[in-house]
């Protein structure tokens, strides 16, 4: 019972306020170091999800890539991809070598340019191969543009990068790479409206015996979004096979349907109080056309002539209305 009695101590310390106990504990001075400004302008999207078939189509281009390049050179090399990095764009551009060569790229039917930059000691490397050097004598880029002979080799380059991107793409969805134009100046390649706005980079590796050279892709966030959910969720080995099996079925079971053939051969309008009007043996004039409408659930797909044949009425086809019809007769 003792113990729910408070002593005089506690009273006197409870009517000053705390203030002996308030008197003892020091204050927390908080730091203007350790506060961080909030610009709204400036905030990161986030996004958490793994682009695992963007991964897939990086490997499948440098196997493809690595393929042609070593029918160019004609001599045995390596492409690695590296991992993909998801940053404002103008981090990536900061980055950059000078000079590096940009290259604006469309990829239709997605709206927007993605970038393929070439490191200068790429193209160097590239320039050294093809006119039989080893890479005795390394090249400085000492800030300058690339001459024409190196404009050719990147020329070269490109076409056969772009022609294995689409092919890497191929698989999980149809791709057409133009190129634009090229450019030396990063301020020159607006490919994002803003310099914050996110991009996706994948930096790839060039190994020709010791030495090695870069290039670069950057793609947009905002251009590759609407495939989102087929970058983060790669589809299965057989899916395509299983999806072209049920579409295979599926036309085949329609073709089979029973469906009814209606020919319209007249419409004729009149009021309701004529129709009140009309007895047994009235007769009803018409005008029918020599070409006919030939109706599925009151869907025009023929157009034919009438006629007989054999002591039977019969239709003669002259136009097929519907192309979808066609299509299934051609598959």
């Amino acid at each position: 019972m003792s113990d729910s009695i408070l002593s005089q101590a506690e009273i006197d310390r409870l009517l000053n306020g705390g203030g002996q106990e308030s008197e003892a504990t020091p204050e927390t001075i908080v730091s203007d170091d350790n506060i961080k400004p909030y610009d709204p302008n400036k905030q990161r999207r986030v996004i958490r999800e793994r682009l695992q078939s963007l991964e897939i189509i990086n490997e499948r281009f440098a196997r493809q890539f690595r393929t042609e390049l070593f029918n160019l050179f004609r001599r045995s090399l390596d492409i690695t991809a590296g991992p993909i990095t998801i940053q404002p764009y103008h981090q990536f551009a900061r980055n950059l070598p000078v000079p590096t060569n940009l290259n604006l790229i469309n990829l239709h039917p997605l709206r927007g340019m993605a970038l393929f930059a070439f490191s200068p000691n790429l193209v160097f490397m590239a320039v050294d191969n093809l006119f039989g050097g080893d890479g005795r004598f390394p090249t400085k880029a000492d800030g300058r543009e690339f001459t024409p002979t190196e404009q050719r080799v990147i020329t070269r380059l490109l076409n056969m990068a772009l022609d294995a991107y689409d092919t890497a793409w191929s698989t999980l969805f149809a791709i057409k790479t133009e190129y634009v134009r090229a450019e030396m100046q990063v301020r020159f390649t607006n490919i994002t409206n803003s310099p914050n706005d996110i991009v996706v980079t994948t930096p790839f590796q060039v190994e020709i015996g010791s030495h090695l050279g870069e290039f670069d892709i950057c793609i947009p966030f905002s251009l590759i979004e609407p495939l989102r959910e087929l970058l983060t969720n790669p589809p299965l080995e057989n899916s395509l096979q299983e999806n072209r099996q049920w579409r295979n079925n599926l036309a085949g079971q329609v073709t089979d349907t029973e469906v009814e053939l209606v020919a319209k051969f007249a419409d004729i309008s009149s009021r309701l109080s004529q129709v009140m009007k009309m007895e047994r043996g009235d007769v009803i004039p018409m005008e029918i056309q020599q070409i006919i409408d030939v109706c599925i659930n009151n869907v025009p797909v023929l157009s034919a002539r009438y006629g007989s044949v054999n002591q039977q009425y019969a239709l003669k086809v002259e136009q097929v209305n519907q192309p979808g019809l066609s299509s299934l007769n051609q598959g």
